[in-house]
């Protein structure tokens, strides 16, 4: 059956399909662009992989305690090899986006201290975790609090705003990557960067944390290459490569990295606990397939958007 024919059987007419076809003849360097981009992350991918030596032995499933789980410890060398950072946690046991994000925030500030969001508003889940609105066991609720510095009518940082917000309690700057629900552009790796840089200028022991759900792999940085303590992000989107069935990451310092490893699981335990589940195949294989998935998503939303 002719291409054209099988389309007719799912509603599309001739007129819509030729339509298609002209927008994706006009898409052609832009999704050039794009494999061109997924091609060098899953070189980046492949060669962490094999800089730490994955093979079969590391898909075992492991219960209970989880004690050395190697398959759980070198799958988070990996991910720290990929992202460029000191360290990583990588585990089933984080459940979402958000939850990962209130791992790291929350091990990361303490009573007396001060959060900056120097981007607007965060992302709604965010709200009650921070104590925007009120929530039990918010960051609020244990003594720290929020400042936020508004973006510029077009999109862009009010570098003055977010200079008049940080003091001597500021501990930790939030950077949400992705626009979620607001309508403002989401933020390229480069403008995240330089916004790190002109943070740390004001204040250099500040750390930031950025919020990459729905970033990872869409461009050939990430923004732990460009001073971000920590990248956040859930397994349930890019990185689990549409395999994962859940699970979270954050990448960062060793120091930032073993707070959240304590916070997840507790004091003195750490990375040392968290059974993999048989979970392992799926995070692995998921993670390999991420460049290339994220591409893919990443050509149906602008093929979309040009087509409508």
């Amino acid at each position: 059956m002719e291409l054209q024919a099988i389309y007719q059987t799912l509603g599309v007419s001739p007129a819509v399909y030729r339509y298609g076809e002209a927008a994706l003849e006009r898409l052609r360097d832009r999704f050039t662009d794009i494999d061109r981009t997924a091609e060098y992350n899953q070189a980046k991918v492949l060669h962490a992989m094999r800089q730490n030596r994955v093979n079969a032995t590391h898909f075992a499933a492991t219960t209970g305690y989880g004690y050395d789980d190697e398959g759980r410890d070198n799958l988070e060398r990996v991910y720290a090899a990929v992202f460029h950072t000191e360290a990583a946690l990588v585990r089933p046991q984080i459940t979402c986006g958000t939850h990962a994000l209130t791992v790291a925030l929350s091990a990361n500030l303490l009573p007396g201290d001060e959060l900056l969001s120097p981007v607007g508003a965060p992302y709604d889940t965010l709200e009650e975790v921070i104590g925007i609105r009120p929530g039990k066991c918010s960051l609020r609720e244990y003594g720290v609090t929020y400042q936020q510095a508004d973006l510029l009518p077009d999109g862009g940082f009010d570098y003055e705003a977010i200079r008049s917000k940080i003091n001597e309690r500021t501990k930790l700057i939030t950077i949400q990557r992705s626009k979620g629900y607001a309508t403002r552009p989401s933020f390229s790796v480069a403008g995240i960067g330089e916004l790190i840089a002109f943070c740390k200028s004001v204040k250099p022991d500040v750390k930031v944390m950025v919020d990459n759900c729905y970033g990872e792999f869409v461009e050939t940085r990430e923004p732990s290459d460009l001073g971000a303590d920590m990248v956040v992000g859930s397994l349930i989107k890019n990185p689990g490569g549409g395999l994962a069935p859940i699970g979270g990451y954050i990448c960062g310092t060793a120091e930032c990295v073993e707070r959240c490893a304590y916070r997840l699981s507790a004091p003195g335990l750490g990375q040392e606990v968290g059974a993999n589940l048989g979970l392992m195949p799926a995070f692995y294989q998921g993670f390999f397939l991420a460049p290339t998935v994220t591409a893919g998503a990443l050509k149906g939303a602008v093929f979309a958007a040009n087509l409508y």
